[in-house]
């Protein structure tokens, strides 16, 4: 039996760190085996990956080769860790895959959705989630979180609030499209009730994949 994926998508500090872990602990609880992978990283060419991307160093990077490492990350990780997981049958959690790239360099660069399309067919082997959950709040309110833990910008959040404001419209246009894949989740409220709200996604297509 194929495993089942689910992908969970947002801007920075929207909470979906926090709505992983408790998922994850969840389907532990139920004995149901588990995979919690991120995204860029996930494996040692991907982890790599990833300080390059994220190094406020960085800031001559261009938006192409930005899109470029993401999805070498990806495709790293996709078949190193991914696949096969899937193929034991287990529960894939991912924090951010496709969507990410569609909405931060496809929306929030400007590169052209259907470039970046083709090369997440590429990198991903045409894989896609069972589900993905966009935990969605103000940039007001994800800001606010941000300077409360008064924790330091990476390259990507320094960007200009115009920058931020094209992913969160990217985002909404991708769960537009698709919206029986991806599910919008209002972030707002107690951790307890966001963690329901996810829930009542994930309960259904995990009912189906176990009757399998």
């Amino acid at each position: 039996m194929q495993g089942l994926f689910f992908t969970f998508e947002g801007v920075d500090f929207c909470g979906k760190s926090t709505q992983i872990k408790r998922l994850v602990q969840r389907l532990e609880h139920q004995d149901i085996p588990v995979l919690l992978v991120r995204e860029p990283g996930g494996t040692d060419i991907s982890e790599a990956i990833r300080e390059i991307l994220l190094d406020t160093k960085n800031t001559s990077m261009h938006a192409r080769t930005e899109l470029l490492l993401y999805t070498a990350a990806r495709a790293q990780i996709v078949a190193e860790k991914i696949v096969p997981a899937l193929a034991a049958s287990m529960v894939v959690i991912c924090d951010r895959f496709i969507d990410s790239t569609t909405a931060y360099q496809g929306y929030g660069r400007e590169l052209g959705l259907a470039f970046v399309q083709k090369i997440n067919e590429f990198a991903t082997q045409s894989l896609k989630p069972d589900a993905t959950i966009w935990i969605d709040i103000p940039l007001d309110v994800a800001e606010a979180r941000r300077k409360q833990f008064s924790l330091k910008k990476d390259r990507l959040e320094g960007e200009a609030r115009s920058f931020r404001e094209r992913v969160v419209a990217g985002y909404q246009m991708l769960a537009d499209a698709e919206p029986d894949r991806i599910h919008i989740i209002d972030g707002n409220g107690p951790i307890e009730d966001v963690e329901e709200r996810v829930w009542q996604v994930v309960s259904p297509l995990l009912t189906r994949w176990q009757d399998q």
